[in-house]
Parts: C-alpha cells; sequence; structure tokens
C-alpha cells in the first residue's frame, strides 16, 4: 500500500477526476487551478508546486484574481513623476484600446494568444499601427509591474516588434517653401515658422520660449521648457521630457534682425514674457493656431503639411550642412542616436557652424528668387 504523501493530497471526485490541493507557504489549503484526469497527474503537479515553493517561486494565485481594469488604472496611479500629457495618453489608451478587451479579467487569466487576437483586431479594425504600438507598449509594462507584484510569473506580451512605432514618412518643405509659409502668415507668427525650422524647436518649446531664452545679439536660444495641453484646454509650461531638451541653439545670422523686431512688435515685456502669444496676448494653443495655421498653408499654395514637418525640415537641412550625428543630436534635444540616425548624419562645439550653413542656404534660395523676380 502507498504511503502517504510528503507535500499536498490528492483525492477522487464524484466526477471520476482527481483534486490535488496543498498547504501553501501562508498558510491556507489551496486546490490546484484545474482538476486532473488521473491520480499520477495530480502528484505530478503536486511535485512541481513543491519545488516551487522550495525555490521561492510560488506567488499567491489569489493575487492574479484583480481584474485588468482595477490593475490597470491603480498602475497609472501609482506612476510617481508622469508628466500631465503622459497620463492623458496612457489613460486614453487604457479606457479605448485595453479595457474594452481585458477589462473584467484577472490578470492572470491574460495569457499569449489574448494578446495576439487583441492586436490583430485592433490593426483588422483600422485602429493606427503607431497606436497600437503604444497600446502594446503600456500593456507589457503592467505586465512587468504585475510579475513584480507576484501577481503573475510570465509577460504575456511577448510579440516581437509589436511595441516599435514606425510612423510613415512626413514630408520635408523646399526652402523656398519655408520663407513662402513664413510670409503668408500673420506677422506675428513669422518667426515661430522660422526657428521651428532653422531653430529646430518643437511646438511646445517654441510656446513655453520666454525673452530671457533669447539672445537676439549672440543668436542663441536657450531652451529650458515646454508646454503642455491637456484635454481641458489648461496649458501648463514644465521642463522638457529629458536632460538631452534642455540645451542651446545657434540660430542663422541672416533671421537675427527679423527676431529683435519680433521682440520688439510681439513679445510679452520682461524678462520672463513670453516670446509667442495670440493677437490678444493669450498663451499659445495648437487648436487656436490650426485656422492661422491652415489659411497660411492655402495662401502659400502648401498642403499635406502639419506644423512638426517645420522641426522635420530643418533637422534634414541641418544633416544636408554637414551635421554630425552628435552635433544633430543636441541640435535636435535628443539623447540617443535613434532619431537623428534617421537624418543619416553623425552638434554644441560646431552648432554655430551649422546655423551659418543654414544662413547661406537661405540666402541662395532668397537671392534666386529676387533674380527671378527681378526679370520682369
Amino acid at each position: 500500500m502507498a504511503g502517504k504523501r510528503r507535500f499536498g493530497r490528492v483525492r477522487k471526485l464524484p466526477s471520476g477526476r482527481f483534486q490535488a490541493r496543498y498547504a501553501g507557504p501562508d498558510g491556507l489549503d489551496r486546490p490546484a487551478p484545474s482538476t486532473f484526469a488521473t491520480k499520477r497527474e495530480a502528484e505530478i503537479w503536486l511535485s512541481k508546486k513543491e519545488i516551487e515553493i522550495q525555490e521561492g517561486d510560488w506567488s499567491n494565485p489569489n493575487l492574479g484574481k484583480i481584474t485588468f481594469k482595477v490593475y490597470g488604472s491603480d498602475w497609472i496611479d501609482e506612476r510617481p513623476g508622469l508628466r500631465p500629457k503622459t497620463v492623458q495618453l496612457y489613460e486614453g489608451l487604457l479606457r479605448l484600446h485595453l479595457i474594452p478587451t481585458f477589462g473584467s479579467q484577472a490578470m492572470n487569466e491574460i495569457k499569449e494568444t489574448h494578446v495576439r487576437k487583441w492586436r490583430k483586431s485592433l490593426l483588422d479594425d483600422g485602429v493606427g499601427p503607431v497606436t497600437v504600438a503604444k497600446a502594446y507598449r503600456l500593456l507589457k509594462a503592467i505586465f512587468n509591474t504585475a510579475i513584480g507584484d507576484g501577481l503573475i510569473k510570465v509577460n504575456p506580451c511577448t510579440i516581437k516588434g509589436a511595441g516599435k512605432e514606425e510612423s510613415p514618412e512626413r514630408p520635408v518643405l523646399t526652402m523656398k517653401q519655408v520663407f513662402a509659409l513664413a510670409d503668408a502668415i500673420d506677422p506675428r507668427y513669422r518667426m515661430l515658422i522660422l526657428l521651428a525650422t532653422f531653430a529646430s524647436l518643437r511646438w511646445g518649446e517654441l510656446a513655453a520660449l520666454k525673452r530671457n531664452n533669447v539672445d537676439a545679439v549672440a543668436g542663441t536660444i536657450r531652451v529650458t521648457g515646454t508646454t503642455t495641453e491637456l484635454k481641458d484646454g489648461s496649458v501648463t509650461i514644465g521642463p522638457p521630457k529629458s536632460e538631452a531638451g534642455k540645451r542651446i541653439v545657434s540660430v542663422p545670422e541672416l533671421l537675427l534682425p527679423d527676431l529683435a523686431a519680433h521682440l520688439n512688435s510681439y513679445a510679452e515685456k520682461g524678462d520672463e514674457g513670453l516670446v509667442f502669444v495670440g493677437p490678444k496676448g493669450a498663451q499659445l494653443r495648437r487648436a487656436n493656431f490650426t485656422r492661422t495655421w491652415n489659411k497660411a498653408l492655402k495662401d502659400a499654395k502648401l498642403s499635406g503639411f502639419h506644423f512638426h514637418d517645420l522641426r522635420h525640415t530643418g533637422n534634414t537641412f541641418a544633416s544636408q550642412s554637414g551635421a554630425t550625428l552628435r552635433e544633430l543630436m543636441n541640435r535636435m534635444g535628443h539623447s540617443t542616436t535613434r532619431a537623428a540616425l534617421i537624418y543619416q548624419h553623425t552638434a554644441m562645439e560646431r552648432d554655430r557652424a551649422i546655423a551659418d550653413a543654414l544662413g547661406k542656404l537661405a540666402e541662395e534660395a532668397l537671392s534666386e528668387q529676387d533674380l527671378n523676380g527681378s526679370g520682369t
């Protein structure tokens, strides 16, 4: 007659199947998550569970029963230091793309196959690949934390490359198109166009720019902040996303007279005054600027361009001027080479030379335009 098991116990159920039970490290008596066809299978499961406990790999199965909706929402709330816009992004991804599928499921019930089907369903439904990649990265991050919390043992997000964003290539304006757009827009925004291009500044960096950040004599701009626009219409100014975003960028000498004129005519007064404000003196907001932007595109006979394409254009011009990869990274405000490599070039010691080279390109384009126009 077989002796009594040292760990756990097995009993035959009225259905003919076998149930395995064991005492967990927490002292509670726990059943296996499912029954077994044979007693031998139940005993093998108990042997594995014993080893798991001995090696410190056991996790409380009750912890994993928390629903994804609850855990995911708590995950966002418990992340310290998240920017308001990032919180807004995560909450949107959770509400629109994750909770509808996984919300009611227990964390330890979500498997690789569920994640694969979810991702394919989003793509089949026409959700943009960039949004899908962001949602996948968020899902993976939540499950990574769940592993540390002991809810699960393995992250079900294992699709290779699924979190990689592959945005479609954006168009690049020609030098003439940049100046045509700058000439077509409301004069108070002329320098907004030119600095976005020739100083490679983002919208948020331009909207946060203050007088004491600009040296119109030396031709430099010190980037120390960026704006964040929330759904409730509020605008906040905070530091750049990374230390690399805090930088000094040189402005082509060609633009310095226009920059000084802008500061005299349109910028707020005082060192802390904003360089760019709306017609009524309000802080710049993308939504309010859209109509002005679209009108300028139409007047300049351009279409299909976004404001961020100006920065993309400026980065392309900078690479064409001979900037190294490090120089381009510095000018763009990036801490890694990934974005700079897009422009296929290897930016502060030679930043002045880059700015001057950009100025020469602009002068040549404008001189050619003047020659063509003077022939009448």
